[in-house]
Parts: structure tokens; sequence; C-alpha cells
């Protein structure tokens, strides 16, 4: 559908939409560049305040992958003001608010509409030095393939919706999806220029981010599911079939150019194409610089964050095994 669009020939744009980035980027300034994007989901939750929260969470995280710090943000929201009580929206704002603070920024105004559908989320804007700009390309034959998040999310949000999720079960993904990048973004901005490429894993899932990381053939990569990080219970649901559309979506998008080892279970495999509400970073590191970025995430709060494969000389294949 973009092709339709004008090319972009402003040189102060730095990063449009040619490559599918996680936000735009545009120069001010000789050292000073701002990173701008916008996120809004649906409810993945029954608690507004959380809900919020989610939604503030999943929208800053597009300017972290970016290497980029968030200055403010603005709400965008979508709901239904003759069919839900407005104190409904009132804690989703505030949730949202609340998530943004936590970020060390605020928010300075939005846009509503009166929708059927409720929906909120963020303009979030940034800031980030011209030559410091992290993209989804760049990633070169033997680096590290490392991710913060565990995967999953989808498949349990489902089963929160389809009444399935223990409470045990919901608690551990709203704290996943509530947890900014914030601590991620800054260990990988700390490790450059050892962080070749970055993005966040979303609604595409870790193989349909992925697959943006090969760019435009230079690169392939390898992956291991054993070490990639899964929430608890997935396995579960996913095994009874309770897993999102959008997962068997992501997953029949990337048949083409995948390598699965025999041994990778149907399971393993939709949880990897798992779609996400605010999942990890997804980084590509230079080996000599792994090893400072591991224990640098680790010992600032990541504890998740884990190396599941590499990348290789394989042009636009992903192997699993």
């Amino acid at each position: 559908m973009l092709r339709h669009l004008p090319p972009v020939v402003d040189t102060h744009a730095l990063v449009g939409a040619a490559l599918a980035d996680d936000a735009a980027v545009y120069q001010v300034s000789p050292d000073l560049a701002l990173v701008a994007t916008v996120d809004y989901i649906t409810p993945v939750i029954d608690d507004p305040f959380g809900w919020g929260g989610i939604a503030a969470a999943n929208a800053l995280s597009d300017v972290y992958a970016m290497g980029g710090t968030p200055i403010f943000a603005l709400n965008v929201v979508n709901f239904p003001r003759d069919t839900l009580p407005m104190d409904i929206l009132e804690r989703v704002i505030q949730g949202g608010a609340a998530k943004v603070a936590e970020a060390g920024v605020a928010i300075l105004g939005g846009h509503s509409v009166d929708d059927p559908e409720p929906k909120y989320g963020l303009v979030a804007l940034g800031t980030v030095h011209p030559e410091r700009v992290m993209r989804n390309v760049g990633a070169r034959p033997g680096d590290a393939l490392v991710l913060t998040k565990p995967l999953g999310i989808g498949i349990l949000t489902t089963a929160i919706k389809r009444g399935l999720a223990s409470d045990e079960v919901i608690s551990r993904a709203v704290d996943v999806m509530s947890t900014l990048n914030r601590a991620a973004g800054e260990a990988m901005r700390r490790a450059a220029p050892g962080v070749h490429a970055a993005t966040d894993v979303t609604g595409f899932g870790l193989l349909g981010h992925l697959s943006e990381m090969l760019g435009e053939g230079s690169v392939g990569a390898h992956v291991e599911v054993a070490r990639v990080p899964v929430l608890e219970q997935t396995w579960d649901f996913a095994e009874r079939e309770v897993v999102p559309g959008g997962t068997r979506r992501n997953l029949a998008s990337v048949a083409s150019f995948m390598d699965w080892s025999e041994s990778v279970t149907p399971e393993q495999q939709l949880v990897l194409a798992d779609a996400q509400t605010s999942g990890g970073l997804l980084m590509a590191v230079a080996p000599e610089s792994l090893d400072g970025l591991m224990a640098d995430l680790h010992a600032t709060g990541v504890q998740s964050a884990s190396v599941i494969g590499r990348f290789t000389a394989e042009a636009v294949r992903i192997a699993v095994t």
C-alpha cells in the first residue's frame, strides 16, 4: 500500500517507512534528531488502569528501539462514550500517565474519537544523536541475536480473553507487558557501537520482526529454540490450540524463507511467531560486545535477556533448530 506514497526527498528525514523501522527520525540540528512514533491497541486485559500502562509501554518501546530517549507523549483515544462509563476512560488515561511518568516524561495532550471499540495509545516523541540512530537493519554475519523479554504474550492474552488463565498467569503476563524497555534501551546505547541493529518484538512476532532485520538480503539468521525465553504455561495453551489468529498469520507470512529442523514442533513454531504486545528488544550484537552487554542487561534488571541465536551469511533465510 505504501508504494503509492511520494518518495521522501527531505535530507533531514533520516528514517521513514521504507524498511519498516520502528519510528520516524528527523534531524533538527547537527547533533540532535527527533524520534516520532504512534501506537495504540485494543484492551488486552479487563483492568482499565493496567491496560493504559501496557499501551503506554508498548508505544514508548519504539523510541527505545531506535536508540532514543523519550521527551514527551500525546494520548490517542478511541472510546464509546455512550455505552461505557467515562470513569473507565479516566482510569485508562491514569494508567498511561503513570507509565509515562515512570519513563521520566509526561503526557502533554492528545486527541479522542467516539468509537464503538475502545483503543488507547500514544504519540511518543524522543531524541537521539543523528549518528547514533539504531536501525532495524545493519546486522552482520556472526552477530549474536539477543532478546530481552520472553515470548508468549499473544497466546496468554488469548487465554485470558477466553477465561482460561489463572490469576498467576494473568499477573505474570501483565508484568511483562507493562515493563518498559527503558533499561534495555539504555544498556543498548551504552554498548554502542557494538550493537549493529535493533527492533522491538510486537505484532509480527519474533520471526516477523527478525525477517525485517535481514534487510535487503545481506544476512540470514539462526535461532536456537531451546534458548528462547518463553512465559510459563505458554506451551500448555499452544498445545490446546489457544492461539490468536494473528499468530497463525504471522507464521504463514514467513513460511517462504524458513528452514525448520525436524525437531522443532508445531507448538514451537507458533510460539516463535506469536503476536506480542509490548515485547522486548531484539538486537544484533558484535561478538566482542556481547559479554559486556549481557552483564549490563542483567545488572540493570533485564533478567530475561537471552542470546537466542546468531546472524549468518545465508541471505534472507531463517534457520530454526
